[in-house]
């Protein structure tokens, strides 16, 4: 079972082509032949949900200053550069001065190899698009830019070069996303936790994101006005228990089987936060607010767990703890298509060189490996309330983890990390819980993890991805660390 995207992914992808107009003249035929090649690559990237916006062909630099505002006011996610044919810098200096968005070089050429017996001039140059890429990289750095990485390979049969362009797809949908959300701050922090400090301005400044400062007391006219007994109420316990399983305890006293009025609680709550999202045009919510005891404030902040996994697993990314920087770590899994589960360490398995890896939510069902569990929990430990818990191992396999930290200078850090989540049995406590598994031994990883500054919660994801989510941070201008696995 998987929960479908509240929002398609997408991304704006500038493209354009270089060349030198030189050619034009001395190779009748050239220029078509290359502007074919650049319809392909097109066809590649808008296969991987970006919008492509091409600017046709850069040969010289006063066509490269005409295109330059144009490039500029399509509010790009991403540029990419397809290296045609021999191009002078004149064509790329300029322009790549100006941008701020990753700047891709793509070399692919059409043959795999030159027909030696039968090359001529005009068969190099339909294949010479490495031939400038130094060229450009040197000019870049002369700009005062980080040379643009580069796609190398071949046009056509090419699952390496096309992986590398999918992966960029990939992060321009989290920098779209990143520059356009609306995150929630809702509460305060939990008492005495001095990392989870955030200044929303420096979270501006750094992803260009807006924070919307939110108010308990905003939920309550939507959570007063939803009838327990009506029909959305049931809508939603059905959604519930048709993804969640419902088992009997087992060891923990703190537990018990999903109540009817656990259950209840959260579909009401789960309803309320979707129509207050929706009103407040959030893209993301980092929360934590007690209330009153015995209040209905108290019975409506403490009971998000449910519908917040439901969010978070539907792109949007839900934060316990006031844990803002997790919510954008977790945005930054989601939009990579990796999960992105809100996450912390748990006791260490010394007998199996492991080390739980969890949190009490919010969570992403979809990187659940069997039916995700709901009990009923008879308290929060460590937090006032009670309510359905939600409890499940994520899928066996490689795993990234993503901690965003904030260094004495006050700039964020990227903390990242590889390993795998491996079977083996979790406490049945309501919480969510996997066996990490981390080179070269769980001590010496774990010294490594905490030396870097981390934040204690991270975004837990599937596969290994840790040099993209380091594309990322270049992308951002934030410093970015992976923890290393040898000895």
């Amino acid at each position: 079972m998987k929960i479908e995207r509240r929002k398609p992914l997408t991304a704006r992808a500038g493209l354009m082509g270089v060349g030198l107009d030189t050619y034009w003249e001395q190779f009748p035929g050239l220029l078509d032949e290359l502007m074919k090649k650049m319809e392909k690559l097109e066809q590649k990237l808008a296969a991987n949900q970006v919008e492509v916006i091409s600017f046709g062909m850069v040969d010289n630099a006063q066509r490269a200053f005409e295109a330059l505002p144009k490039i500029k006011a399509a509010d790009l996610d991403i540029l990419f550069v397809d290296m045609l044919t021999y191009a002078t810098s004149a064509t790329f200096g300029a322009i790549v001065r100006e941008m701020n968005v990753p700047v891709v070089l793509v070399a692919l050429q059409p043959l795999s190899a030159l027909d030696y017996e039968h090359a001529t001039t005009y068969m190099q140059l339909c294949n010479d698009d490495l031939c400038s890429v130094p060229e450009f990289t040197g000019v870049a750095i002369r700009m005062g830019k980080t040379p643009p990485p580069l796609v190398l390979g071949m046009l056509e049969g090419d699952a390496a070069a096309d992986a590398q362009l999918a992966e960029w797809c990939r992060v321009a949908h989290v920098l779209h996303d990143l520059r356009r959300a609306r995150i929630g701050h809702l509460g305060h922090v939990l008492e005495a936790m001095l990392d989870m400090q955030t200044d929303p301005t420096a979270v501006t400044a750094q992803f260009g994101c807006h924070v919307v400062q939110c108010e308990a007391d905003q939920m309550m006219p939507i959570y007063r006005s939803i009838d327990p007994a009506g029909e959305e109420v049931a809508a939603m316990k059905k959604r519930i228990l048709d993804f969640f399983d419902t088992p009997d305890p087992v060891s923990d006293p703190l537990t018990c089987k999903l109540t009817d009025a656990d259950l209840e609680t959260a579909a009401v709550v789960a309803v309320t936060l979707e129509k207050y999202i929706a009103a407040k045009s959030l893209d993301g919510l980092a929360y934590y607010y007690e209330g009153e005891p015995g209040s209905p404030v108290r019975k409506l902040v403490t009971n998000f767990i449910v519908g917040n996994s439901l969010l978070t697993s539907a792109g949007f990314p839900m934060c316990g703890e006031f844990d803002i920087k997790t919510c954008l770590a977790m945005l930054i899994m989601d939009r990579l298509e990796i999960g992105g589960s809100f996450a912390e360490f748990h006791p260490v398995d010394f007998a199996n060189d492991t080390v739980l890896v969890g949190h009490d939510g919010p969570h992403h069902l979809n990187i659940a490996d069997r039916r995700p569990v709901i009990r009923s929990l008879k308290k929060y430990h460590g937090k006032p309330g009670s309510g359905a818990g939600v409890e499940f191992n994520i899928k066996t396999g490689p795993i990234t983890m993503l901690s965003i930290g904030v260094k004495a200078d006050g700039k964020f850090k990227f903390i990242i990390a590889e390993g795998e989540s491996v079977a083996g049995p979790i406490p049945p406590t309501g919480n969510t819980n996997t066996h990490g598994k981390f080179l070269p031994d769980v001590r010496t990883f774990l010294s490594r993890w905490v030396a870097e500054g981390p934040t204690h919660h991270f975004a837990l994801g599937i596969g290994h991805h840790a040099e993209t989510i380091r594309k990322v941070a270049d992308a951002l201008g934030i410093e970015a660390v992976i923890i290393p696995a040898g000895r």
